[in-house]
């Protein structure tokens, strides 16, 4: 990004993913990672705690010009001055180089809402007086209701400097379970297994949850987008019987998984994700439907799954390495995210091809 370009607008959607290790190894997974993004086309959202993250990760981006965003500290809490002071220290050493930082949002959204907005108003301040500051996005993350998320943005309208992260995966798991639990009080969707006997009879309730997420993001879009202000997406699929996760979250897949089923549903022996192909379709026709499209970026934020790739062209990165399977692990995680960039890249072009009106799901899918 050029010295002067951290909120200048573009033509088209900025495209991102989700750039960090997550294997074991050195420094040649990052440089594998530069390369694999360089080759998708994808600018890169970082996870950083700390300025010192930032700085580590930042030579291995795939250009010197590319779009960035830096994702920081899931723990900060905006209640506190110590978490006042890094983003205001991010944004400092962030200047003109990217166009947005991501925080959590916060139970005190809810809890404590004159004072969670008294302190992203103080935040919004500190950032207007540092000159090509990144943007704030204030990403949906702990499961409020997504009207009282968007309702909190009503009230930031006027901050140019804040903005909101729309987590397609986190509000549709949210969706999911409150979907559930209104035919089932206290039971929770996502502890179910998927080779529990139990599924079985109630496969169809399960599904019927699973749809109903869609709407509710769509909605959720449209709603935000009245402010005209730039929105950014965590782009991911889910299901509450998804067990791929390292991590024990029922989301972070791919738009092209399916969950496998020890018994047939709908004639197969899989079950569809809260989204798909064509759910992601949706969602890129309605953003641009409803703001300019060099106001919007999407990340995709999908996480690793078991898989390994052979490294051909990035083999001579990995010439130090005796065991070289972690490096085709992470190979194979970075094929996953060119997949899905073709995925949302087919998406974008079916909707400028159509004027925004939507085309087939088969021009999406090819």
């Amino acid at each position: 990004m050029s010295e002067t370009s951290a909120h200048t607008p573009t033509p088209t959607p900025g495209l991102l993913g989700l750039f960090q290790k997550r294997f074991e190894g050195d420094d040649a997974l990052l440089a594998l990672a530069g390369l694999r993004f360089r080759q998708a086309g994808l600018g890169t959202e970082l996870y950083a705690r700390t300025p010192e993250d930032l700085e580590w990760q930042w030579p291995y981006r795939p250009t010197p010009e590319g779009l960035a965003t830096v994702h920081l500290d899931r723990n900060l809490n905006l209640l506190e001055e110590r978490s006042h002071n890094l983003i205001e220290e991010f944004a400092a050493r962030c200047r003109n180089r990217v166009f947005g930082m991501i925080v959590h949002d916060q139970r005190e959204l809810q809890s404590q809402p004159e004072a969670y907005l008294a302190a992203v108003q103080r935040v919004a301040a500190a950032l207007d007086k540092i000159e090509g500051a990144p943007r704030l996005y204030i990403e949906y993350a702990v499961g409020l209701e997504p009207a009282e998320f968007a309702a909190f943005f009503d009230r930031t309208r006027e901050l140019e400097s804040v903005s909101a992260c729309i987590d397609v995966g986190h509000v549709g798991i949210r969706e999911v379970r409150s979907t559930y639990s209104r035919k089932h009080p206290g039971d929770d969707v996502c502890g179910l297994r998927f080779d529990d006997p139990l599924v079985v009879p109630l496969a169809d309730e399960i599904q019927e949850a699973v749809r109903s997420c869609l709407p509710v993001v769509l909605e959720l879009i449209r709603t935000l987008a009245r402010h005209r202000k730039p929105l950014h997406f965590h782009l991911h699929d889910g299901h509450p019987l998804s067990k791929y996760s390292p991590y024990s979250v029922s989301d972070h897949l791919s738009f092209l998984a399916q969950i496998p089923v020890p018994f047939e549903y709908d004639g197969r022996c899989s079950l569809p994700t809260l989204y798909g192909p064509e759910g992601l379709f949706q969602i890129v026709t309605t953003a641009l439907a409803a703001i300019e499209p060099g106001s919007l970026s999407f990340n995709l934020e999908i996480h690793p799954t078991e898989g390994r790739l052979a490294l051909r062209d990035a083999a001579h990165l990995f010439q130090h390495w005796q065991v070289r399977s972690n490096a085709e692990r992470m190979n194979y995680w970075l094929s996953i995210l060119a997949e899905n960039r073709q995925l949302l890249t087919a998406g974008l072009r079916t909707n400028s091809s159509h004027g925004n009106s939507g085309g087939k799901l088969e021009r999406f899918q090819s």
